[in-house]
């Protein structure tokens, strides 16, 4: 049980008890601010504890195979589009086996997992989004604006920041990844297979050899002439794919872009850009086109093969916004 559901059941019966006492005539002030001093998301000290304690007492009584970490949570995640590629295990009794780390960010920490039965084994990239003791997320007032809660709490605790504001505002930005992730997959564009979603936690296709080692990034790679002009005639049929659906990447570099066996794949997709809906759309577009052209005439690349305003013209057209 997350710690916002224990929350919402908290704040019910506090707020039945309320009003229990308001329709008998009694004062509710004095023994009331005691159990919940402010209303803005936030749970006592007490109760803290008590969720605590529930948490140690489930994991102590879980059910934890010998050979791994947890069992698969396929069954209770929202789970990746269809068809599901034949490497995937889908089975319930697969374990989860934490292999390591493959990459810490500022909002969200990536891991290796092996989800294996019998003798079949796939390896996914658990992607983990951070939030109570950790930094802000440096683009979520953008990405929260027009968006509204079903509660009014839960807006006031993500305006007011409270770490449990933060949970929903990390658990949002996992919904949005594997959102954005599942339409691009669909249409072809060139990204991880997204296999499923739990809560903070997204796992998705590991991009990187049987051994475990992650494909690089472009910005470690030192491509010749003939590679770098393959690579960008790849970027040009992605950003074209994306421009089709009318979309962008919104926060394009060659830290987010990745190479293995010579096919590129975008990453890190959580704040994809609607180009029509959004009214900075075109100015998204223009900046994700001249970071990456940077890159690639930094390499090497003609200017008048990556000439990143004819890009961006050929972009807005094929997404009929010229």
């Amino acid at each position: 049980m997350r710690e916002h559901d224990l929350f919402d059941r908290y704040e019910s019966a506090f707020d039945d008890t309320a009003d229990t006492m308001r329709r008998k005539g009694k004062r509710t002030t004095s023994r009331l601010d005691d159990a919940e001093p402010t209303r803005r998301g936030r749970m006592t000290e007490e109760e803290k504890l008590r969720v605590a304690r529930v948490r140690e007492d489930q994991l102590s009584s879980a059910d934890t195979p010998e050979d791994g970490d947890r069992w698969s949570t396929w069954g209770d995640a929202d789970q990746g589009p269809k068809p599901h590629p034949s490497w995937l295990i889908t089975e319930l009794a697969a374990v989860d086996r934490e292999l390591g780390i493959v990459k810490t960010g500022k909002e969200a920490d990536v891991f290796l997992l092996e989800r294996a039965i019998g003798d079949r084994a796939c390896l996914l990239a658990a992607k983990r989004y951070r939030s109570n003791d950790h930094r802000m997320f440096h683009r979520d007032a953008g990405y929260l604006e027009g968006r509204r809660m079903k509660k009014s709490r839960e807006m006031r605790a993500i305006a007011n920041r409270t770490s449990f504001g933060r949970n929903l505002i990390a658990e949002q930005w996992t919904v949005a990844e594997f959102a954005a992730l599942s339409r691009l997959w669909q249409i072809g564009a060139p990204v991880p297979y997204p296999v499923q979603r739990s809560g903070t936690e997204l796992l998705l296709e590991f991009i990187g050899d049987a051994e475990g080692n992650a494909a690089p990034r472009l910005a470690q790679t030192r491509p010749d002439e003939d590679e770098l002009l393959d690579l960008w005639r790849q970027l040009v049929a992605t950003l074209t794919t994306l421009a089709e659906a009318g979309m962008t990447h919104g926060d394009l570099s060659a830290y987010n872009l990745m190479v293995h066996e010579g096919r590129l794949v975008v990453i890190d997709l959580p704040q994809v850009v609607d180009l029509v809906a959004n009214p900075r759309g075109v100015e998204f577009l223009d900046r994700d086109v001249r970071n990456i052209c940077g890159w690639f005439a930094a390499r090497g690349l003609p200017p008048e093969i990556g000439d990143p305003s004819a890009l961006v013209a050929t972009l807005l057209d094929v997404a009929g916004m010229a």
